[in-house]
């Protein structure tokens, strides 16, 4: 019979790669993950791991009891889910990734609405970039991450991630309250730019946006930090594409331009590991999240904003 613990623990190894970080993750030591899965290679009577270099990989015998070890997972989380619903109060932790501007505009009111309807429920949030909450999620750090897509930009949907739409939020062109430009994007050519890192989805959004409206950006400031993006145009510095979630509590201090040609928002989603998604705790999570997302005023930023 296979222990599912030590199934377990060469799953971990698959999501995190190194026997160093499985042992980091489960505060074992190394050698003792290493003498566990030398007991599963046993109890399978195949060899599941060969050296490469100084590290070692799964072998197709190895993948086929991880695919399976997946499918009891999930089975697991649909038990638990199941059980939770049975009672009446929630209770335990639920493990939240939320990326920087969900954790600024949603979380906070999504903390209260959640505390004063499930008082029982611990919740605890790590500020963290969709790039890393969904491996995170697979690997078991996370029960639920809340992501984002930008126009034309899909996000990756690994295997054994089940998404869940939150809501829309539309993205604007952010210019200085001093600028000279007109109130369109293509006017902007001229402008320094501050634009999120080469190779994360926003950025090539971005690019590809100011090249249908006929320029190259000038990339003068990079940054995954949206406040650091309205700070550098509050000061003069930049022009930034920002999204409406930015000015949640306050009224813009920036002149926004509507986009031109379509629709551009980006899509809020909540990812939550394959069979979990039914948990009580995860679903009144979700609709804590949407509320103040749905509730938000529509026409707050219309007459700040310029026609695109």
């Amino acid at each position: 019979m296979l222990d599912l613990h030590r199934l377990r623990l060469l799953r971990e190894l698959k999501h995190r790669g190194t026997l160093a970080a499985v042992a980091e993750a489960l505060s074992y030591s190394p050698s003792s993950i290493s003498q566990q899965l030398s007991v599963l290679e046993r109890e399978a009577g195949v060899p599941l791991l060969e050296p490469v270099g100084r590290r070692v990989r799964l072998t197709p015998q190895a993948e086929i009891l991880v695919a399976h070890t997946e499918a009891v997972l999930e089975r697991l989380e649909r038990a638990e889910a199941d059980l939770a619903a049975s009672l009446r109060g929630l209770t335990g932790t639920l493990r939240v990734a939320a990326f920087q501007t969900a954790a600024l505009a949603l979380v906070p009111d999504a903390l209260s609405l959640l505390g004063d309807a499930h008082p029982g429920l611990r919740v605890e949030v790590t500020q963290c970039e969709p790039e890393s909450a969904l491996p995170a999620l697979l690997a078991r750090d996370f029960d639920v991450a809340v992501t984002e897509e930008y126009p034309d930009e899909p996000i990756p949907r690994p295997d054994g991630i089940e998404f869940a739409e939150l809501g829309e939020d539309e993205m604007r062109l952010a210019l200085p309250g001093g600028s000279a430009a007109e109130p369109s994007l293509a006017a902007a050519a001229g402008l320094p730019w501050v634009l999120e890192p080469a190779g994360t989805a926003s950025r090539h959004w971005a690019t590809r946006l100011c090249r249908n409206a006929g320029f190259e950006p000038d990339v003068r400031y990079e940054s995954t930090d949206l406040l650091l993006h309205l700070r550098l145009v509050e000061r003069g510095h930049a022009a930034a594409l920002l999204p409406d979630l930015v000015w949640t509590g306050g009224a813009p201090a920036v002149r926004l331009v509507r986009l031109p040609r379509g629709r551009h928002v980006r899509r809020l989603f909540t990812a939550t590991r394959r069979g979990s998604g039914a948990h009580p705790a995860v679903r009144a999570w979700r609709e804590a999240l949407a509320r103040p997302l749905r509730e938000r005023p529509q026409e707050t930023l219309k007459e700040f904003a310029d026609g695109g």
